[in-house]
């Protein structure tokens, strides 16, 4: 697979304009160092290694015919079928029975040769059983556990050492930063020994991959998800889960994967995760590895480069980044709302993701120091101190008063989102910047319903008017800490009042949230229909009824 190695960026950039024009890498500004290339990641530079092949990469062309013919309804039933007996085996047999039948059918193949997904559970409970929220939540984690002795082998799902739980509906699989707000409702709940299992499994993955995956799918090795470890690490040390020092070595890692190739980048340069700005300072952006369809959404993938003026390659990339985001998709990573091939993640330095690695820098320090490593512990303050001033420098829009994503490409800020709140929530902002960030998020973001989590209504689901979980959770712990309770209080009394609109009415939880629409809160948009479950929902809501339940009904 070949990609440009390193990225450089000059002050002559052009625009880019999907609707007929589109500008050369030259006119951006964009040079190839065709003489100077990075090393490949290991998985990527070669065939990657037996157990780690995506489905696209085990059944190649029978990948592709049963994913452009619809076999299934969604691109992600075939990704994760499992084979009845050696994948090699069925290719080849694939390949015979297709040159020599002319009445031949894929479905029938298919049927005869796989093992399909596991059904979605029922994740709604009988009306005439009564129970009330917090009981229907209790009632589901012990559905939503995976044992991890239950894999077929040569499958796209990559085996776990130790039970987890999963979000819900077509979600059979752990998610990254999902996990850490199921977490907190496992923690709720008092299933203390999932969490320990669950931290573990994802400190294993660090140390078999190098990272966190997106999922344990082979489909998603190529790219993780917001670095939430350091969070968990911090959640098992508030419920006296002891020996959290020994996770020290793999946020250490974690922190590693993201900051790979910094060392060697000039101003102007991006490789991988890192940017170098004009002023030296190192920020990250979201990367993945491939630049090719997504084997989880293949023909959306497609269809989508195919609308765009972009080599495919580049689109297949910014789509992929913007998976790894955990935004997938918003107007944040858009140059035109309302076209998802104007998508433009890698070009953009994300608040939330520095935010977040900030956070894994301190918490480093933080365990440094307590393990008695005093200088490491000093390292790590001036890392994440470092981190902060580039931040302050090129996230802070001081006119408007909020932290933003930028633009690096065009040197311009993003949209204000949800997003920003992420600052309060791991305690960068100064007390100023926490009281401007607030008053924004009340004139812009509060809705009927919680948190709007963009101003933009594009048809994508981390657009307005969706709400989800993660972004209420975090900007509500945010303003708690800066003082700003009542606004706290607002939005959690306005989201659980939501949630438990639909719970009463359908007798369930959702993944996303309509919340402008009171007689109709189900969210909507994106590339899936609405999935039940759902495991961060659960979790947020869980510890929100237990520090406002009481005020639902005044």
């Amino acid at each position: 697979m070949s990609r440009q190695s390193k990225e450089q960026f000059t002050e002559n950039n052009g625009s880019v304009y999907d609707d007929g024009h589109h500008d050369t890498p030259q006119e951006l500004g964009w040079l190839s160092n065709d003489d100077n290339h990075e090393p490949e990641p290991e998985y990527i530079a070669g065939m990657p290694s037996a157990d780690a092949l995506t489905p696209s990469d085990r059944y190649l062309e029978l990948f592709e015919d049963v994913q452009s013919q619809y076999i299934f309804e969604d691109s992600k039933t075939f990704a994760d079928c499992a084979p009845k007996y050696d994948p090699v085996d069925i290719l080849i047999l694939y390949r015979k029975l297709t040159r020599r039948s002319q009445d031949f059918s894929l479905h029938q193949f298919v049927k005869d040769h796989f093992h399909l997904p596991e059904e979605s559970h029922n994740y709604a409970h009988d009306e005439n059983e009564k129970r009330t929220l917090r009981q229907h939540i209790d009632a589901l984690w012990p559905i939503m556990i995976r044992d991890p002795q239950s894999y077929h082998p040569n499958t796209s799902l990559l085996p776990l050492p130790k039970p987890y739980v999963v979000p819900g509906g077509r979600f059979t699989e752990v998610y990254y930063w999902d996990s850490y707000f199921s977490m907190l409702g496992l923690a709720e709940s008092g299933n203390l020994d999932l969490i320990k299992n669950m931290t573990d499994n994802f400190a294993w993955l660090i140390e078999k991959y190098g990272h966190i995956p997106n999922g344990n799918r082979t489909y998603y090795l190529s790219r993780s998800q917001p670095p939430v470890f350091a969070l968990m690490v911090e959640l098992c040390e508030s419920v006296n889960i002891v020996g959290s020092e020994q996770y020290l070595p793999y946020l250490i890692s974690e922190y590693h994967y993201w900051m790979d190739g910094s060392g060697s980048l000039n101003a102007h340069q991006a490789f991988r995760h890192v940017v170098k700005m004009s002023d030296g300072s190192m920020l990250n952006r979201y990367w993945d590895d491939r630049d090719t369809p997504r084997d989880e959404s293949w023909r959306e993938d497609i269809e989508t480069a195919s609308s765009s003026n972009r080599p495919a390659k580049e689109v297949f990339r910014d789509l992929r980044a913007g998976a790894a985001s955990g935004w997938d998709y918003s107007s944040r990573w858009l140059r035109d709302p309302t076209r998802l091939a104007s998508i433009r993640t890698t070009q953009y330095i994300p608040i939330d993701l520095n935010a977040l690695l900030y956070k894994l820098e301190v918490t480093i320090a933080t365990l440094a120091e307590k393990a008695g490593e005093t200088l490491t512990a000093r390292a790590w303050e001036k890392k994440a101190k470092e981190r902060l001033t580039a931040i302050n420098r090129w996230l802070w829009d001081e006119e408007n008063g909020v932290f933003r994503d930028y633009d690096w490409c065009r040197q311009q800020f993003g949209l204000f989102s949800a997003a920003a709140p992420v600052t309060l929530f791991t305690g960068l902002a100064t007390p100023e910047q926490a009281a401007r960030i607030a008053q924004q998020i009340n004139e812009q973001l509060l809705a009927p319903g919680g948190l709007l989590t963009t101003t933009i209504e594009s048809g994508e689901q981390w657009d307005k008017p969706n709400a989800w979980a993660p972004l209420q959770w975090m900007a509500i712990q945010g303003l708690k800490k800066y003082g700003h309770f009542d606004l706290a209080e607002e939005i959690a009394i306005r989201w659980l009042t939501t949630v438990n609109k639909v719970f009463k009415e359908n007798h369930k939880l959702v993944e996303k949230y309509n919340v402008m629409n009171e007689s109709n809160a189900h969210g909507g948009g994106g590339e899936y229909p609405l999935q039940d479950g759902f495991g961060w929902t659960n979790g947020v809501t869980r510890c929100l009824i237990s520090e406002y339940g009481h005020l639902l009904n005044k």
